[in-house]
């Protein structure tokens, strides 16, 4: 190879070069939030659910702005426990948590309007006609997003609308007021509350694919005909060693639309027991996905699916499958939690 100029080498030299080691070298102690939005981010969050609020300890982590600037309640902003009997609301649940981040200066993720699942008994059983049900999804999101009107950064205005082909799910929804549901919904978040970002969630849409593609042509026809969308939540619900490795493009096709993205839901499941060799893979994985975000700026922040592997939904969902998140049980950090700071902190050379 030929000698390059003194002068060359010398600026050369000067060049940072991207290694496995955050540049500059950060604080382990500073908290995932803190360093997210030292990087430009808007917010690292978490999930929580009301019935955990009673463990102090669980609650000290969750209360810690450096940690997380964002919270979701995970199940008491729902259809079936805010409107479980049609006309009557509850909005208890959802109250606890919002004071709770507004105490600890933390954004609150809205979850969520319209969903087929953990949706009141009564709205299936009703056999409601296509004008009776449009007006009951304009009523139950208009009466849920006012109520909160100034106190959400974000909802997830319609969770899990697509099936792993891209097509629309059937649900009461959709067969019997049509794709249009969806739209409808979105309108009256956006009258309801005009400040709220307002996002379209739903899993394995983290990379490309034909239920990413779906979903894209759903917000690329929404922004053509002006309806109000903001957002797209991929909610990430992922598997050891499974990460899509096109999770970096997808969220820069979507921002391609002019609209801003946000990992909702991570987790990263591991088939039990933990072992010293499962972690260290976790970590890559956490790095992974949060170097994805990273790359993007109109990726704007990640949420967690809850902080600790004591209260994960992962169990009850996956037989011998757990431990998927960033603190174990006791409520230490794992190595996962370290993944996440490279993945942060990641510097590279453009």
């Amino acid at each position: 190879m030929a000698k390059l100029p003194i002068a060359f080498a010398a600026l050369l030299a000067l060049v940072p070069v991207a290694t496995s080691t955050p540049f500059p070298p950060f604080n382990t102690n500073s908290g995932l939030n803190k360093v997210a939005k030292s990087k430009g981010k808007l917010y690292f969050g978490t999930a929580t659910d009301n019935i955990y609020l009673g463990d102090k300890p669980y609650v000290k982590i969750l209360s810690n702005n450096n940690e997380f600037g964002q919270i979701t309640p995970s199940n008491t902003m729902k259809w079936e426990t805010i409107e479980p009997v049609r006309g009557t609301f509850n909005f208890t649940g959802g109250d606890e948590i919002v004071a709770l981040a507004k105490r600890n200066r933390q954004l609150v993720r809205g979850h969520t309007c319209v969903w087929h699942s953990q949706l009141a008994p009564w709205v299936e059983a009703g056999k409601f006609d296509n004008s009776t049900l449009q007006s009951i999804i304009k009523d139950h999101t208009t009466k849920l997003v006012r109520h909160h009107k100034g106190d959400i950064y974000a909802w997830d205005v319609v969770n899990e609308a697509f099936n792993e082909d891209g097509t629309l799910r059937e649900t009461v929804f959709l067969n019997t007021i049509g794709p249009s549901y969806i739209e409808l919904a979105f309108r009256a978040a956006r009258a309801a509350d005009p400040r709220a970002k307002l996002y379209i969630n739903d899993y394995n849409i983290d990379g490309l694919g034909d239920k990413s593609t779906g979903v894209y042509n759903l917000v690329k026809d929404f922004k053509r005909r002006g309806v109000p969308i903001d957002g797209v939540g991929l909610q990430a619900h992922l598997i050891l060693g499974q990460i899509p490795t096109t999770i970096k493009e997808n969220i820069q096709k979507f921002a391609s639309l002019g609209v801003e993205v946000a990992l909702t839901e991570l987790d990263i499941r591991m088939e039990l027991p933990v072992t010293p060799e499962k972690l260290k893979q976790q970590r890559k994985d956490y790095e992974a996905v949060i170097s994805a975000c990273s790359a993007v700026p109109a990726c704007v922040g990640v949420t967690i699916w809850d902080l600790t592997d004591k209260y994960s939904w992962v169990p009850g969902w996956f037989e011998g499958e757990g431990a998927a998140l960033p603190w174990d049980e006791n409520l230490e950090k794992k190595p996962a939690y370290y993944g996440i700071v490279d993945g942060l902190n990641k510097w590279r050379w453009f």
